[in-house]
């Protein structure tokens, strides 16, 4: 958990490769095997505009990057987050879905292929790559997977 804390609040990116070396290790299980065949892209979760200018980057993009490399996958960012949201760190999975509501659309442009796979960095409830997910879905994408670096 400190590797993904010192990426995201310490701005140290040099530790996105080693954190996708990590993320590589789920498309060993063989239910991912469609992912590659198929080369469904990486869809990193987005930041809002305002987060991303005062991080200046998006940490699920510095670790989607490297790992569509090392995988042979592409990266598309196909989502936006279009209204600002609250930090989750101490919110409940309740008020998570709350603050997560409606935060999400497909960028215009995106064509929906059969799959994609969601990329981010935690995974603590779930309801942000629920929300993202949902958004997904509703345009057409028929099966997400997602791939996250720890589990929160």
């Amino acid at each position: 958990m400190t590797m993904v804390h010192d990426l995201k609040y310490g701005r140290r990116l040099e530790l996105a490769r080693s954190l996708a070396a990590l993320a590589v290790r789920a498309f060993d299980d063989p239910r991912l095997e469609v992912v590659r065949e198929e080369r469904w892209p990486l869809v990193p979760v987005p930041l809002h505009r305002a987060r991303r200018r005062w991080r200046h980057f998006n940490q699920a993009s510095e670790v989607a990057l490297p790992l569509g490399r090392m995988i042979g996958l592409p990266v598309v960012e196909a989502l936006k987050r279009i209204r600002p949201t609250v930090t989750q760190t101490r919110l409940s999975r309740t008020q998570r879905q709350k603050n997560l509501r409606g935060a999400f659309e497909v960028v215009r442009g995106f064509e929906a292929p059969a799959g994609v796979v969601l990329v981010d960095d935690v995974f603590t409830t779930g309801s942000t790559v629920h929300e993202c997910a949902r958004v997904l879905r509703k345009s057409g994408v028929q099966k997400v997977v997602v791939v996250t670096v720890m589990r929160g």
